[in-house]
């Protein structure tokens, strides 16, 4: 087999590698956006921050997240002691 084709060829599995990783990357980072509850324990800002990081992170791997979807995650996930915030935006 000529030296390109085998150069392609590794090329070739290389890129696959990467999509695989890609796509377990997504899950893991979407499974932990997806379960983050805010507890009551510690600042609220940090809560809402990392949060945004996580979509961050998720855009950066091609999977669009709209800020729209960020705020409802943020307020489906507050626990009841923030419900005048939810019913704030909600209307």
């Amino acid at each position: 087999m000529p030296e390109e084709e085998n150069a392609k060829k590794f090329l070739s599995q290389i890129a696959d590698r990467f999509v695989g990783f890609e796509n377990v990357e997504t899950s893991t980072i979407l499974s932990k956006l997806v379960s983050m509850r805010y507890k009551g324990k510690g600042n609220i800002r940090e809560y809402i921050m990392e949060m945004s990081n996580l979509v961050t992170r998720l855009r950066a791997l091609k999977l669009e997240l709209s800020d729209d979807i960020l705020v409802h995650l943020v307020l489906i996930y507050l626990p009841a002691q923030f419900s005048p915030f939810k019913i704030s935006y909600n209307t």
